[in-house]
């Protein structure tokens, strides 16, 4: 039976939206009893970015040994879980059906709460497994930003969002990645760009922001950037390519264009903090800036949960569950779940 006012909530939920296999149990939406991730960054390295057939196939190999694994490492039966959690969209539609189908057997098998979670939503929840999460109140600014994803919602309170703005062409981080290949730079492109970003200069090349008008918002774009940068690249040898230089003048760029939003969006709405969530808010640029340009308290993630995780979903899953919603077995995955 399910009882929302529980004391002790437990949920096990699973990831599989792109190219990570992952499982975690989740207690009262803030303690991870576990968090197993299986990555195939190293496979997909040789296609410069992730083979959506490659990556179906690989989650289907690992999916019941993650989810063993993390069950294992909380030291808890199925008896002793309140519900079962899984992503739902957005991401790619045959890994997402891999994470939702093990997660429908499951349910069914162990009669438990289905519940199906936006993976966006998730993101934004990865910063109630910090240690902050005592301190966080509502209303916040959270910019996710990540390999798909670059997004700028106010959060008015658990559940309740608006959207500000987002990107209107390439995401910031597929701007990393695509400009990591014109570097030659290994996948991903982001963890690669900050790391030779750290031996360059940033004022070597002016590379364009891009500026909204005012029907815009609070969108951004990062095309135009990426286009200069390729440009930049065609005036060299490739073996005579300043990579460091031109990674640290491309990542102050994206640096830039998030902040000043993120700093305009913070003072018209008058919010509590801002959190950054997503793959690339692990960008050491991205965080420093923002501290140091924003006068409000600035949380981010452990790198471990910055990227697509599975104690995440079930975060965002519990409050799901103290608000008794919770999903029938013929939930279905969304490729282009949009989280309002």
């Amino acid at each position: 039976m399910v009882t929302p006012e529980k004391q002790m909530i437990r949920i096990l939920a699973i990831e599989t939206s792109c190219d990570e296999t992952a499982a975690a149990v989740v207690e009262n939406g803030t303690r991870m009893l576990s968090n197993v991730i299986a990555s195939q960054t190293d496979l997909h390295a040789k296609y410069g970015g992730v083979f959506p057939e490659v990556a179906s196939r690989k989650h289907v190999e690992l999916i019941y040994a993650v989810i063993r694994q993390a069950m294992q490492q909380a030291h808890i039966g199925y008896d002793d879980l309140d519900a079962i959690a899984v992503t739902k969209g957005p991401g790619l539609v045959g890994s997402l059906l891999v994470g939702v189908n093990a997660a429908k057997g499951l349910a069914l098998a162990r009669r438990k709460p289905l519940i199906g979670v936006n993976h966006i939503e998730g993101h934004i929840y990865s910063l109630w497994l910090t240690e902050a999460a005592a301190e966080i109140e509502f209303p916040l600014l959270t910019l996710v930003v990540s390999g798909g994803h670059t997004e700028l919602y106010l959060m008015r309170d658990h559940g309740v969002y608006e959207h500000l703005g987002g990107t209107l062409d390439d995401a910031a981080g597929e701007a990393f990645d695509k400009v990591g290949r014109l570097l030659g730079l290994p996948y991903p492109g982001g963890p690669a760009i900050d790391k030779a970003a750290t031996q360059g200069n940033a004022q070597a090349y002016r590379f364009p922001r891009a500026v909204m008008q005012s029907e815009h918002g609070y969108n951004f774009s990062f095309s135009g950037l990426k286009t200069a940068v390729l440009r930049q690249t065609k005036k060299f040898e490739s073996n005579r390519l300043p990579v460091n230089d031109l990674a640290a003048s491309f990542q102050a760029a994206v640096v830039e264009s998030l902040v000043s939003k993120t700093v305009q969006a913070a003072q018209e709405h008058g919010v509590t903090a801002v959190h950054l969530a997503g793959g690339v808010s692990a960008n050491r640029a991205l965080r420093q800036a923002m501290s140091q340009q924003i006068d409000l308290p600035v949380r981010y993630p452990p790198p471990v949960l910055c990227t697509d995780n599975a104690a995440m979903i079930g975060a965002a899953a519990y409050w799901a569950f103290k608000n008794g919603r919770f999903d029938t077995l013929n939930l279905d995955v969304t490729p282009s779940l949009r989280l309002i």
